[in-house]
């Protein structure tokens, strides 16, 4: 498989999708992308060019006899809300996972080799970080195969492109998402055994080699996805290398282009930096912004985020793993090293002994930033936090973001979907297990008690189960975002379960 073949489908058609994405053919940006042209790219530019000038010329009917238009994903499923959300989570699996890809000219799809799970709703194809919290729901599945079957996939696009992208898109294919390649290993070895860490030992090393591009660099600087620190080790932050509109929010992105303006900031920064905060997963939120309602101050790549530092953390830790599992005890060493510089970087950037909470840091003021989130949870998930540390994130986690329905995002009211009033699935997981890490069960089951009645909630009234929640007032909609809220849901399927299962063995 030729590598360079996946061209995005704004490079492969040119001034037709633009005329497509800024003629609003679809409500939904993200649709166009996902169509399947009928002929080559190349043919229908030239049938476009010589009919766009014509009377009568309508370009809705153009794209529907020349494209093949996607449905959202089991848009033809009725569910059965007289049963329970448990039992509608396992029968829905089957309609969220996709068979192996056969290549298709012209999609944007990029094939995988094994079957493999969607998120559902407008999300067609497997994202890079939702994978992990939907194997959680597999694993309560007693799904073993898939959850092989999704790490063999993500292993041939790490050994295909040198990393994991933001999903299997073309229009994917300059940015990747968080890190949680090692957790998914993890997660596989702890069920049938250590010498899977083995078996995806050369794809930890890739991934990892992907994140630390640029520290070879001389002068030591800011490049890519690492941050130079003043002792000679680095840190980590989130980065894309095409600063431009992406092509699945092409109309709502060139709109914003007018404000940025009127702030000086320059269209590359702009783009950057809103690609950068794709890359995280948190596409949007005030934890990103300069100005806290304002999406054109995004500076996500002048963030260093505690979340993914953590992340890589586990990936050098599971990295020392996997080598003393193979026998290799020096490059062992080595990995041990660098996640015992990391974790001690963790604690001297991120910790703010004032507010008692974790903070990202502002690489360019080389200060904290003042914005609370649940990213500061991280550091409990993964153990790096000390008793006294643990019990004041506790303490503020509950005292303020603890709400009716669960964890709220973040305390800023800016109108951003990764922002109040919403609770996202995966992020109750990381803080419910983090709590337990340190001994704080009553508070975790309390959260998870409150989400899982949630859940429950929306899905009788509805029949779905949602990407978001509205954790503040169930009685309203969530809020925010750039497309609607989608039902399906990979992720909060599988922390459902795996949630659950917890409550179950209590």
């Amino acid at each position: 498989m030729n590598v360079s073949s996946f061209q995005s489908p704004d490079k492969l058609l040119g001034e037709l999708f633009r005329a497509v994405q800024l003629g609003r053919v679809f409500s939904d940006s993200k649709t166009f992308v996902d169509c399947v042209p009928k002929q080559s790219p190349a043919e229908l530019v030239a049938l476009y060019q010589a009919d766009k000038d014509k009377e009568g010329f309508d370009l809705h009917a153009f794209v529907h006899e020349h494209f093949v238009v996607p449905e959202p994903v089991a848009s033809n499923y009725v569910s059965d809300t007289s049963g329970t959300t448990l039992a509608h989570i396992n029968e829905l699996w089957d309609r969220l996972t996709r068979p192996a890809d056969a290549p298709v000219s012209g999609s944007s799809r990029v094939p995988l080799p094994r079957p493999y799970v969607v998120p559902g709703g407008r999300f067609r194809e497997i994202f890079y970080w939702d994978t992990y919290f939907t194997m959680l729901g597999l694993r309560e599945s007693g799904r073993a195969d898939l959850i092989r079957d999704m790490l063999d996939n993500f292993a041939h696009l790490i050994d295909l492109f040198g990393f994991i992208p933001n999903g299997n898109r073309s229009y994917f294919l300059s940015r990747s998402q968080p890190p949680y390649f090692a957790l998914m290993v993890r997660l596989l070895a702890d069920m049938t055994g250590p010498e899977v860490l083995i078996t995806y030992l050369p794809q930890l090393r890739k991934e990892h080699d992907f994140w630390m591009d640029g520290c070879q660099t001389e002068p030591r600087a800011l490049t890519l996805r690492v941050v130079p620190m003043p002792d000679g080790g680095w840190l980590n932050r989130y980065w894309d290398n095409t600063p431009a509109p992406r092509p699945e929010a092409y109309r709502q992105e060139v709109a914003l282009l007018p404000d940025a303006e009127q702030l000086g900031i320059h269209s590359d920064r702009l783009y950057t930096h809103i690609r950068a905060a794709c890359e995280s997963g948190w596409d949007f939120s005030s934890r990103w912004f300069s100005h806290r309602n304002t999406l054109v101050t995004t500076r996500t790549a002048d963030l260093i985020p505690v979340d993914l530092n953590c992340l890589l953390y586990d990936l050098e830790t599971t990295l020392r793993d996997a080598y003393v599992q193979a026998g290799q005890p020096d490059e062992a060493h080595l990995f041990d090293q660098r996640a015992t510089r990391r974790r001690d970087y963790i604690q001297a950037l991120f910790w703010n002994e004032h507010t008692g909470f974790y903070h990202d840091y502002d690489a360019l003021a080389n200060e904290p930033v003042s914005s609370e989130t649940l990213a500061a949870a991280f550091p409990l998930f993964f153990k790096l936090a000390t008793p006294q540390q643990a019990q004041r994130v506790h303490d503020r986690l509950r005292d303020h973001f603890l709400q009716a329905g669960g964890w709220v995002t973040t305390l800023d009211h800016s109108g951003q979907q990764w922002d109040w009033p919403n609770g996202w699935a995966p992020l109750q997981w990381i803080v419910y297990q983090g709590l337990l890490n340190y001994g704080f069960a009553e508070t975790a089951r309390t959260a998870s008690e409150r989400w899982l009645a949630l859940n429950d909630k929306v899905f009788k009234a509805t029949g779905k189960m949602m990407e978001k929640y509205n954790v503040v007032d169930a009685s309203l909609t969530t809020g925010g975002g750039e497309y609607p809220n989608q039902d399906g849901f990979g992720w909060t399927n599988g922390v459902y379960l795996a949630l659950k299962s917890k409550w179950m063995s209590d």
